[in-house]
């Protein structure tokens, strides 16, 4: 097993990506949004966190989040998401020996990618990567064309134009 260390940041910003077990094909993150929603909404009553971008696409998510001043246990949170969706899909998937063992689901990848923001330009560069995300695996031409992102509520905000990274041939507009 490989050795590497988590960043355990009290009140830190991280960017994260989560994946299902099996990703080719798979659309069961957008076919049941309203479950996965829930979930985040039922772990955030307890155990607090500030969304600053996400992106769920069909297999995985990508999202930047914040956790209260002296809290570091993203773990817990990423834990408790995955469990609380993972009790709203019927037992279909298949399962590996291991996973039958230790009385695992066969949803989720067991680890997830994590990445402590370390300045505003790294904090921007990695909301931006969350909502191009859509238009990077070719699932829309525009980034507002996804409808299971935050970029619309930053647009709301002033954060981003509509038309930010449109489908221009040129490449991606920076934000100001």
């Amino acid at each position: 097993m490989p050795n590497y260390r988590r960043a355990w940041q009290p009140g830190g910003t991280w960017f994260f990506t989560v994946n299902l077990l099996r990703r080719h094909g798979n659309d069961l993150l957008v076919r049941h949004i309203d479950l996965l929603r829930r979930a985040i909404a039922k772990v955030r009553v307890r155990h607090p966190f500030t969304i600053h971008g996400w992106v769920v696409l069909p297999d995985h998510l990508h999202c930047v989040i914040s956790l209260p001043a002296g809290d570091s246990d993203f773990a817990t949170r990423w834990r408790l998401i995955k469990l609380e969706f993972s009790k709203g899909i019927a037992r279909t998937e298949p399962r590996s020996a291991t996973r039958i063992r230790r009385g695992e689901r066969g949803i989720w990848q067991r680890r997830y990618w994590e990445h402590l923001i370390r300045d505003e330009a790294d904090f921007a560069a990695h909301v931006d990567y969350v909502h191009i995300n859509p238009v990077k695996h070719g699932h829309v031409t525009r980034v507002a064309d996804w409808p299971f992102s935050t970029f619309h509520r930053l647009v709301a905000a002033g954060v981003y134009p509509l038309d930010w990274a449109g489908g221009r041939e040129s490449g991606i507009a920076p934000r100001e």
